[in-house]
């Protein structure tokens, strides 16, 4: 039992470690007041609202105000958000713009009997938008599968998140029906 406590240890440390590498996708000013965290799943219908409903509100009012920034973190449901989250991962300083696409066009890449189905959807998708990624080379990438993985694990030790989206607003779980009305009462009392 001892042995696998440290295995345990070593093997989240070396998640940490290798991740220090792999930057955030990050939306507004580093130095804000409020920072939001968003679990999201790229295949979830809710997140989608949100990315395309609550999100322009809030960085247009917040965000591009420098009041607010927000961190969009991976809470893949299945196997088909978490190759999602790999390709955003993977596009570095890019990887809110294909957030924003992935969104957008859900209903485009979202469909398929079987997941091999879904991640050609997924890599023909990406084609059409013009998105230069080197699908294969992004979803085999171990260090970044490692880094959306490690997003999900801390999300359920941090904050017991357990659906998505899961917003998160200066390290405390907002607990109110996700619309930007309620976000923005909160936002207003941390200002």
């Amino acid at each position: 039992m001892k042995n696998i406590l440290i295995i345990l240890i070593i093997f989240f440390g070396l998640i940490t470690n290798i991740n220090a590498e792999t930057k955030r996708i990050v939306s507004g000013n580093q130095n804000a007041k409020i920072t939001i965290i968003a679990y999201e799943s790229l295949t979830c219908s809710h997140c989608a609202n949100f990315h395309n409903d609550v999100y322009p509100l809030l960085k247009k009012e917040y965000i591009d105000t420098g009041l607010v920034k927000i961190e969009f973190r991976h809470f893949p449901l299945d196997i088909a958000a978490l190759n999602a989250s790999k390709i955003a991962q993977c596009k570095k300083d890019n990887g809110l713009e294909v957030l924003k696409s992935l969104y957008a066009n859900q209903q485009a890449w979202v469909k398929g009997s079987s997941v091999e189905e879904v991640n050609y959807n997924l890599s023909e998708f990406l084609k059409k938008e013009g998105f230069k990624i080197d699908y294969n080379k992004c979803i085999n990438n171990k260090e970044i599968e490692d880094f959306v993985l490690n997003d999900r694990i801390e999300g359920t030790k941090n904050f017991k998140i357990n659906a998505t989206p899961t917003i998160i607003i200066n390290n405390k779980k907002f607990e109110k029906s996700l619309n930007y009305k309620n976000l923005k009462k909160s936002l207003e009392k941390l200002i």
